[in-house]
């Protein structure tokens, strides 16, 4: 049986057994593998100075200055259909990050389009974690969770389970188990792949931190 540790943070491991991924939980996850190794930013792309590795996550963004753009890291290959799921978690006085998927690159800009599964606060106390917000496209949420049920699920400053599956025009988007987001894409021009991003909002002092980043693509 051959073991291989790809991120190690604060007591949270997950391992390749067998070409599968195991999750914090020891649980095993059939047909997954890791998209960050926990120590570098091998298959990413982006800016480096608002992105690093510290103690097997990615940190975006910092506390000390101000953020002036929206910044992404995102990763080399392209996807379609597939399961993401990994840990996030947001501090600072910046209120806003999030996760992309089916996205791509605009030229020549700090910007990409496409999907996002949001993280953060808006409107006061208005909590957007796993809604799914259209970005530099549409510019508008799809669809949002419950509150009630978000200010149940959500840690504030601690680490948040996320689950994204998407399948075909079909997109899911969990939080600790959550169901925030159970979509369906009517319009046949919006892509369905492309890149896998993390976020850091411009605007106030912020770090979004991501680890156990890992894909099961499917068919």
């Amino acid at each position: 049986m051959k073991y291989s540790v790809l991120a190690l943070c604060l007591g949270a491991v997950s391992l390749v057994v067998n070409g599968n991924v195991v999750a914090v939980d020891g649980k095993p996850e059939p047909g997954f593998v890791s998209l960050f190794d926990g120590k570098t930013l091998d298959g990413w792309e982006g800016n480096l100075k608002m992105f690093r590795v510290e103690d097997g996550a990615i940190i975006a963004g910092t506390q000390k200055e101000r953020i002036p753009n929206n910044e992404f890291l995102c990763t080399k290959k392209t996807y379609g259909n597939f399961e993401l799921r990994l840990q996030a978690k947001l501090e600072g006085k910046g209120d806003n990050a999030g996760i992309q998927f089916r996205s791509k690159r605009i030229p020549n800009h700090h910007e990409v389009i496409g999907f996002q599964a949001d993280i953060g606060v808006m409107k006061g106390d208005q909590l957007i974690w796993g809604a799914l917000y259209d970005e530099s496209r549409r510019r508008r949420f799809l669809m949002t969770g419950d509150q009630t049920e978000l200010k149940k699920a959500v840690r504030p400053d601690d680490w948040n389970d996320f689950v994204v599956r998407c399948e075909g025009p079909h997109i899911q988007i969990r939080v600790n188990g959550y169901l925030a987001v159970d979509y369906v894409e009517k319009d046949a021009d919006i892509a369905d792949s492309g890149i896998i991003g993390v976020q850091i909002h411009s605007g106030e002092p912020a770090e979004a931190s991501y680890r156990n980043i890992r894909i099961k693509e499917l068919k």
